[in-house]
């Protein structure tokens, strides 16, 4: 069996998430079944196969992002892709995103689509290009031979929103990264007492009305800060937010790679997860394998993911957040608790039952 993935996710940059699941999930199924997998790629800056094991990529100017970049990049690891879907030297073909270029050089191969959520079609106006990509999604989902949704709660959503036959969908879960005891050896001069917040600040990941509802806290706590990791450096809009609240101070922002990001979980009052909307939460595992505590919202798959492992709230009541915080951050027998039932929950997920799972998908489809 001889199993090709394209470029797609190894291209762009934004979907950390997604490029770890193909990179953890190539590694389990060339480690434990030795199955021939190929990733056709020739350009790239991902740093989730910066050790070259599955590709033969060049990365190219990693530290300039000049315009038409990525353009570059996708047009020519397109190109390569499609060269190698005409040889058709592979049994299944799991593209990595939505664009379905490659249709119409599939012949009769069989492909495999993931589906990470439904956020394109739940926050279409929070979501630049979001119509686009859900019309692109649709289009696979209709065409593929098997859908593999990360959370039951992604497969009720296909099926609610698209309409998609159940029998169609197979429920696989990620897994956890993070090595709670490796580092990289860098010393971060980080706050002393803070709650940790995680990746993208996007609308609907409710970062605002997260750090609104709890305004009161730190203003009432000076020694109590927000410690944001990833998402980028905050913008003109964000320092404005903080600002009027008083909280300039109190809210820090950093980059960082796996290898330290389990530094940040560790030293964490707790973690807290206020999304609306999650496809799986892989943050939900590296909290639970730091022993941090998870504060999270009661909604999409969070649930499902968390198990009794969380103490959750309503994301959409600023009350909800505040009252959840101040319960955990104020109870540390409350926070031991949650620490001792994430680390039980956390052993539910492993990439090698990821893989394990993915490869009977693909041995079913060639029966």
């Amino acid at each position: 069996m001889k199993i090709l993935y394209d470029h797609q996710i190894f291209t762009l940059q934004k979907y950390g998430g997604i490029s770890r699941y193909f990179y953890e999930l190539v590694s389990e199924l060339d480690k434990v079944f030795n199955i021939k997998s190929e990733v056709s790629l020739l350009f790239s800056n991902n740093h989730y196969i910066s050790d070259y094991k599955f590709t033969d990529h060049l990365n190219l100017f990693p530290n300039d992002n000049f315009k038409g970049k990525f353009r570059i990049f996708n047009y020519l690891n397109k190109m390569n892709t499609i060269f190698k879907l005409k040889k058709q030297n592979f049994d299944i073909f799991h593209p990595t995103y939505y664009d379905p270029y490659f249709l119409k050089y599939l012949g009769n191969k069989p492909f495999v689509l993931t589906v990470y959520d439904m956020t394109h079609e739940k926050f279409q106006d929070r979501i630049k290009d979001a119509k686009e990509i859900s019309l692109k999604k649709k289009l696979l989902i209709k065409k593929a031979s098997k859908i593999i949704a990360i959370s039951n709660n992604t497969k009720n959503d296909l099926i609610k929103i698209l309409g998609v036959d159940e029998k169609k969908i197979d429920v696989v879960y990620l897994g956890n990264s993070i090595d709670p005891n490796s580092s990289s050896g860098k010393i971060f001069k980080i706050p002393k007492k803070y709650l940790l917040f995680v990746g993208s600040r996007n609308r609907y990941k409710n970062f605002d009305k997260f750090i609104k509802s709890i305004s009161g806290i730190l203003k009432n706590d000076k020694e109590l800060n927000i410690v944001c990791v990833g998402g980028g450096k905050f913008n003109d809009t964000s320092v404005k937010f903080f600002k009027n609240l008083g909280l300039s101070n109190q809210i820090k922002q950093y980059d960082l790679d796996d290898n330290n990001l389990n530094y940040f979980y560790k030293n964490a009052l707790a973690f807290v997860f206020p999304s609306h909307y999650e496809g799986f939460g892989i943050p939900v595992l590296e909290s639970f394998i730091c022993g941090c505590p998870l504060i999270c919202s009661n909604t999409s798959s969070l649930p499902e993911i968390a198990g009794d492992g969380a103490y959750f709230f309503d994301p959409s009541s600023e009350m909800s957040i505040k009252n959840s915080v101040l319960k955990v951050i104020d109870n540390l027998y409350l926070r031991e608790d949650l620490i001792n039932k994430g680390y039980k929950q956390v052993k539910k997920f492993s990439w090698k039952k990821t893989a394990a799972q993915t490869h009977k998908i693909y041995e079913n489809i060639l029966i």
